[in-house]
C-alpha cells in the first residue's frame, strides 16, 4: 500500500512521522510540493492521495490522478469548495476531509480577533509606533454588552456562540435548517434578516457554496446595525469586498476581523517582503486600523494540525483498504 502526501510543511512533519511509524504496512512518500497538474506525476504507482491547499483539484488534475488508476483522495481540512465536483464523479474519484480537526482552534481566534476589534488595539499599536501613549480617543467596547449574531450551527459557531456567552454577550445563532437544542437555549433564529437588524457583531460560519457567495453585500450591509463588527474566520468569498469597502467607508461597517479573503492565494502564506500585493482590496482594507487582517491561521494550532495529518491519512488508508470511509463527503 502506497499514499503519497502532498504540500508536508515542517511543522507536520512529526505528526507524519508518527503516523508512519504506527502504520508499517503503508508506504508513505511526503513531498513539500501542492497537488497540481505537474507535481501529480510523483503520485505514480500510489493507491491514494493526501493533499492540503488552497490550489485547485481542476478537472484537468483529477483527470491525470485517474490516468494513473488512482481514485482515493483525502484533504487534510473541511472546505472542499476547490475542487471540481462535477470532475471528481466523472471520473470515479472517493473523497474524504477532515470535517472536526478543532472547532476551538478557529472559534478562539475569532472571539481572539472580535475583542481586538472591540478593544480597538491595531489603533492602540499605531499610537506606539509614534510614541503616543495616550488613551483618547481611543475608548473602546465590552464584549458583554454586545449582540453577537452567529451565521451557521456547525461545530464551530457552536463553540463561538458558547465563548460569547461565556463572555456575557447576548447570542443569536441562525441556520438554514433549524437546531432544536438552539431553540431550547433561547438563541436560535430562523430569519437571518432578524439576526442582522438586532446584532452589533456578526461571525461567519457557513461554507462556500452558491447560496451563501457573497452574502454579506451591499444589501445585507443596509440591513444591519450602523457600526456593526463583521468576523470571517470561514471562507473570503462570503464577503462582496468592494461592498465591504464601501460600507466602512460610510461607516455603516464599524471594523472587521478576516482571517480569510476571496483572492488570499494571491499573497497569504507568501512572504511579500517589497513586493506589490496586486490586489487592491487587501491594500485598501489592510491599511485601516479598523480592520484586522491574518493569512487564514485561525486553524494553525498543534492540536488542529495532528489532526488535520492523523484523520487524513487514517481516512486514505481507509479507502485503500476498504473502499470506505466514514470521513467521506457526498458528492450528490
Amino acid at each position: 500500500m502506497k499514499i503519497i502526501a502532498y504540500g508536508i510543511r515542517e511543522d507536520e512533519r512529526p505528526y507524519v512521522e508518527n503516523w508512519q511509524w504506527a502504520n508499517p504496512d503503508v508506504e508513505l512518500v511526503c513531498t513539500g510540493k501542492l497537488l497540481d497538474v505537474e507535481s501529480a506525476e510523483l503520485a505514480r504507482g500510489c493507491d491514494g492521495v493526501v493533499a492540503y491547499q488552497q490550489k485547485s483539484y481542476s478537472a484537468e488534475l483529477l483527470k491525470r490522478l485517474h490516468e494513473m488508476n488512482i481514485h482515493n483522495l483525502s484533504l487534510r481540512n473541511v472546505g472542499i469548495d476547490n475542487v471540481d465536483v462535477e470532475a471528481a464523479v466523472k471520473y470515479g474519484f472517493k473523497i474524504t476531509n477532515v470535517p472536526v480537526y478543532s472547532p476551538a482552534a478557529i472559534a478562539e481566534f475569532g472571539v481572539t480577533q472580535l475583542l481586538n476589534l472591540l478593544r480597538r488595539t491595531k489603533e492602540y499599536q499605531a499610537k506606539f509606533a509614534k510614541r503616543d501613549y495616550r488613551w483618547a480617543p481611543n475608548i473602546s467596547k465590552e464584549l458583554n454588552q454586545q449582540t453577537v449574531g452567529i451565521v451557521g450551527a456547525g461545530h464551530i459557531g457552536r463553540v463561538m456562540a458558547h465563548i460569547c456567552r461565556g463572555f456575557g454577550a447576548r447570542v443569536m445563532v441562525y441556520n438554514h435548517r433549524p437546531k432544536p437544542d438552539l431553540v431550547k437555549a433561547g438563541v436560535f433564529t430562523d430569519s437571518l434578516d432578524e439576526l442582522y437588524k438586532e446584532s452589533t457583531v456578526i461571525s461567519l460560519h457557513v461554507p462556500a457554496v452558491k447560496s451563501t457567495y457573497h452574502m454579506l453585500n451591499r444589501d445585507a450591509f443596509a440591513k444591519m446595525q450602523k457600526g456593526v463588527l463583521i468576523v470571517n474566520m470561514s471562507r473570503g468569498s462570503l464577503i462582496d469586498e468592494p461592498d465591504l469597502i464601501a460600507a466602512l467607508d460610510s461607516g455603516q461597517v464599524g471594523g472587521a476581523a478576516l482571517d480569510v479573503l476571496e483572492d488570499e492565494t494571491k499573497i497569504f502564506n507568501k512572504n511579500m517582503a517589497n513586493q506589490p500585493s496586486n490586489y487592491p482590496a487587501f491594500d485598501n482594507l489592510n491599511q485601516r486600523e479598523n480592520v484586522l487582517i491574518t493569512p487564514h491561521t485561525a486553524f494553525y494550532t498543534d492540536e488542529a494540525v495532528r489532526n488535520m495529518v492523523e484523520q487524513s491519512l487514517d481516512a486514505n488508508r481507509e479507502l485503500i483498504l476498504t473502499g470506505a470511509s466514514d470521513k467521506m463527503v457526498s458528492l450528490a
